[in-house]
């Protein structure tokens, strides 16, 4: 029986190639080394050495510009109204302020009377007091009076204590800051034609006494 040649065994300590003896070996050709390279030669024409090679250099990054608050347009500023006319203000600045007292036709001048002693107590002057009747004279006017009409109007004149006046002689009478009108009877006629005059005898107050009905439709009427 023929025999098979054996396989030759590999043993864990004989793994790789087989090292070749130093001597059957070709030793490699050593390489050179790199080292610095020479400095480039100075251009013809610049004396002096060489400028060195300048390090490249980062681009800067811009910050960031953050978007700001947009800004807003103005807002338009409202149109001031139209002034009214001059001649209105001024109408309206010299017009006195009107109080009513609700008081009878014969309670009229007792109310007239009331209201010149309040104006007294808060500070006004007996001076800047008129005081008009429609029906019969106040008593103080009916005695004064009696001296005649010209020691009568002096004392109007002088200016020194409160006046009382029938509203006929209204029209010759002065301004004085506050007038009190007492619709203590008369005719209507009277009545209605006082009031206006009144008014423009008055500085900053009428005060007028007597029934409010009848008041402000003489009012209506006549002013």
């Amino acid at each position: 029986m023929p025999l098979i040649p054996e396989e030759p065994q590999i043993h864990e300590s004989a793994q790789g190639p087989r090292a070749t003896p130093a001597s059957s070996r070709t030793a490699p050709t050593p390489r050179p080394v790199p080292g610095p390279r020479p400095a480039a030669p100075p251009r013809p024409g610049r004396p002096g050495p060489a400028r060195p090679t300048p390090p490249a250099q980062r681009a800067t990054r811009e910050p960031a510009v953050k978007p700001g608050p947009t800004a807003l347009a103005p807002t338009p500023e409202p149109t001031a109204p139209a002034a009214p006319e001059a001649s209105a203000v001024d109408a309206a600045a010299a017009l006195p302020q009107i109080q009513l007292i609700p008081a009878s036709s014969e309670g009229a001048l007792d109310a007239a009377e009331e209201a010149v002693d309040l104006l007294l107590d808060s500070g006004r002057a007996p001076g800047d007091v008129l005081v008009i009747t429609t029906g019969e004279p106040h008593p103080w006017a009916t005695h004064e009076l009696s001296f005649g009409d010209d020691a009568y109007w002096a004392q109007h004149d002088a200016g020194d204590d409160v006046f009382y006046a029938d509203a006929a002689a209204l029209p010759r009478a002065k301004a004085r800051p506050v007038v009190v009108v007492a619709l203590n009877g008369g005719s209507e006629e009277v009545a209605v034609a006082a009031l206006p005059t009144a008014l423009t005898r008055a500085g900053t107050l009428l005060v007028v006494c007597g029934d409010p009905q009848r008041i402000n439709a003489m009012l209506g009427a006549g002013v």
